[in-house]
C-alpha cells in the first residue's frame, strides 16, 4: 500500500508583490473632503502583469501612486516586495523605490541639463553605485539608444525621451515596474512600439507590472485587467452585469 504523501508546511506562502488592504485616501480641498480612494482591495502576484483600467478621475494614477509610497494613504495597509509602508518616513521609502520600484510616467521626467547616459545613471548613482554608468549604457542598448547615450532630452524625439524613461525604469534591476499611462504623450506608431519594447523588457527580467492605461488593446495585453470606477475596484459581477446589458442593447 503507498504511503501518504505528507506536505512540508514549514515554508511559508510566498508573498504577493503588491498587497494592498482596505486602502481609502481622502484629500481636502476648499469644496471640503474628496473621496479618492475608497477600500482599495488588490493582490498582485510576482511577475504578473496587471492592467488598471476606469474612467478618469476613478483614481488609477493615485493607486499607482499609492503603492509606489508617493501617496500616504488616511487608513489601509500597503506592501510591496514584502515590506508594509506603514509608519516608514520619506527618506526610508525613497530608498526602497531605488532597489525595488521603477516608474515609467507619461510625462517623461528627464532632467533636461542631463544627456541620455546621466538621466539613465541616476537611481544608480543615488545608491552609491560605483559601475552606474556602465549599467546606464547596458540599459541603453536594450531599448535601442545604444548611439544617443550623449544626446539630451531635447534633441529627441518623444519615442526616444520615452525610451530612455523606460532604460532608467529597468536600470536597477526593480520587483516592481509601475507604468502610468506610458503612452499617452506619444502617437499611435511610436506608442505601439514603446508597449512592445516594454514587455518585451519584463518578460526578459520577470518583473511585475502594474500598468495604468485608457487603451484596452494595451490592457489586454496584461495577464489580468483591474477595473477602477469612483474609487472602488469593481466586481467581476458587476462588471458581466454592465457586459451583458450592452451586449442586450
Amino acid at each position: 500500500m503507498t504511503e501518504p504523501i505528507e506536505l512540508d508546511r514549514s515554508a511559508p506562502a510566498p508573498q504577493p508583490m503588491v498587497l494592498l488592504e482596505d486602502v481609502h485616501l481622502t484629500l481636502e480641498n476648499r469644496a471640503g473632503a474628496v473621496n479618492i480612494l475608497r477600500g482599495i482591495n488588490l493582490n498582485i502576484e510576482t511577475g504578473e502583469s496587471v492592467g488598471v483600467v476606469g474612467p478618469s478621475g476613478s483614481g488609477k494614477s493615485t493607486m499607482l501612486a499609492v503603492t509606489a509610497g508617493l501617496e500616504r494613504t488616511n487608513t489601509g495597509c500597503v506592501t510591496v516586495a514584502g515590506m508594509t509602508y506603514g509608519s516608514a518616513n520619506e527618506d526610508a521609502l525613497a530608498l526602497f523605490r531605488r532597489r525595488h520600484i521603477g516608474i515609467v510616467f507619461q510625462a517623461f521626467h528627464l532632467i533636461p541639463a542631463m544627456t541620455a547616459l546621466e538621466n539613465v545613471a541616476v537611481p544608480l548613482e543615488l545608491s552609491g553605485d560605483r559601475k552606474a554608468f556602465d549599467a546606464a549604457r547596458v540599459s541603453l542598448s536594450a531599448v535601442g539608444l545604444e548611439d544617443r547615450v550623449d544626446h539630451y532630452p531635447g534633441q529627441l524625439s518623444g519615442g526616444e525621451q520615452q525610451r530612455v524613461a523606460l532604460a532608467r525604469a529597468f536600470v536597477t534591476e526593480p520587483a516592481l515596474i509601475l507604468a502610468d499611462e506610458p503612452t499617452g504623450n506619444l502617437d499611435t506608431e511610436t506608442g505601439k512600439q514603446i508597449i512592445n519594447l516594454m514587455f518585451e523588457i519584463r518578460a526578459r527580467a520577470n518583473t511585475t507590472l502594474m500598468l495604468i492605461t485608457h487603451d484596452t488593446a494595451v490592457a489586454n495585453l496584461c495577464d489580468r485587467i483591474v477595473h477602477l470606477k469612483d474609487g472602488r475596484i469593481e466586481a467581476p459581477a458587476a462588471l458581466a452585469q454592465v457586459s451583458a446589458t450592452h451586449d442586450a442593447s
